[in-house]
């Protein structure tokens, strides 16, 4: 039986086309600036969304982490919704790397208004950390794949920017927010002072992501990224495989959505299982389960369906992406219905 992987859009392998493009790839020595490919992707980023530079990195983790560490210094206060990706899957990476305190706030599926952040800033003085940055997160993960409405976005950067913050935007998967809303990822990232997209989630890369920003605040991102050992060298077969994904993959990304919207249709009428299907706005689907998601995720995988948890006790996460195709989704529907009879 052929396994069904819904357990997230990291699973994915490379294509025949990107193969061909990692193997052709022009390389060089990254480290001294000298790889052309990592080059030309590093362009290519910083144009798209609309920023000055950016820095090639081995993952998203640490396009955030350099970022939170070229925006504050030990002792500082981060801002940011409580089921953000750096507050939950980033190995506590905020204060053991910088020494700089997170303050979580409660959002909707992931989304701040601009009331919570303006009553979150601190007062400046001596008994408070300063509050020095605003990390956002488009689309949000654990909010199921929300989509930031762009005015929205806009009024929640402003008071940041009127309390004198810095704001970085973890777009891990801006490229489905783009699709998904019609809008393109520059919009939100020009709002930004600093920006991270992956390339080894929808977009099907193998591995990397990007940090664009202001050019003074990528010079010491690289820096920071040397610190934490993501210094590579011939990286061209990396950023070529990236740069393919840029050219091909990211408007097949509604593929994607449509087959989440399929799995969700398809899951509502199932019975024992709940699914608020208005709420699929991108590759994810979070269904609720009569039992616990840790056994769920156990009796789905005995029937050749991967999923993780999601956070909820009853809650499972399926992540739809390149390497699933609408007979799939029909096949895993098909395996969850014997799975629960």
């Amino acid at each position: 039986m052929k396994p069904i992987d819904f357990r997230s859009d990291t699973v994915t392998k490379p294509t025949a086309g990107m193969r061909r493009a990692i193997a052709e790839a022009e390389v060089g020595d990254d480290v001294y600036g000298e790889d052309p490919t990592v080059l030309r992707l590093e362009a290519r980023v910083a144009e798209r969304l609309g920023l000055e530079a950016a820095v090639f990195v081995p993952s998203g983790t640490q396009a955030n982490q350099v970022a939170i560490g070229a925006h504050c210094r030990a002792g500082d206060e981060v801002l940011t919704e409580a089921g953000s990706h750096i507050l939950h899957y980033e190995g506590g990476a905020v204060p053991a790397l910088w020494g700089v305190q997170p303050q979580p706030l409660p959002g909707e599926r992931g989304l701040l208004t601009p009331e919570d952040v303006a009553a979150a800033v601190r007062e400046d003085n001596m008994h408070n950390p300063r509050t020095r940055l605003l990390s956002l997160e488009n689309t949000h993960n654990r909010g199921g794949g929300s989509v930031w409405p762009v005015e929205r976005f806009r009024a929640v950067v402003d008071v940041a920017r009127k309390a004198g913050l810095a704001v970085h935007l973890d777009g891990a998967r801006l490229f489905n927010a783009e699709v998904a809303a019609g809008v393109p990822a520059s919009t939100w990232a020009r709002l930004t002072d600093t920006t991270s997209v992956c390339f080894s989630k929808g977009l099907g890369a193998p591995v990397g992501s990007a940090l664009a920003g202001r050019a003074d605040l990528i010079k010491e991102a690289r820096r920071l990224r040397k610190r934490l050992g993501g210094g590579m060298r011939q990286a061209g077969i990396l950023a070529a495989a990236a740069l393919y994904a840029l050219d091909h993959h990211v408007e097949r990304l509604a593929e994607d959505h449509a087959n989440a919207r399929r799995l969700a249709a398809a899951l509502a009428e199932v019975p024992g299982v709940k699914v608020d299907t208005a709420r699929v706005e991108t590759n994810m689907v979070f269904a609720e389960f009569d039992r616990p998601a840790l056994e769920m995720v156990t009796l789905l995988g005995g029937h050749g369906v991967l999923t993780n948890p999601a956070g909820g006790p009853r809650s499972v996460r399926l992540v739809t992406h390149l390497d699933l195709s609408a007979a799939d989704i029909d096949e895993s529907v098909a395996r969850i219905r014997r799975a629960l009879a």
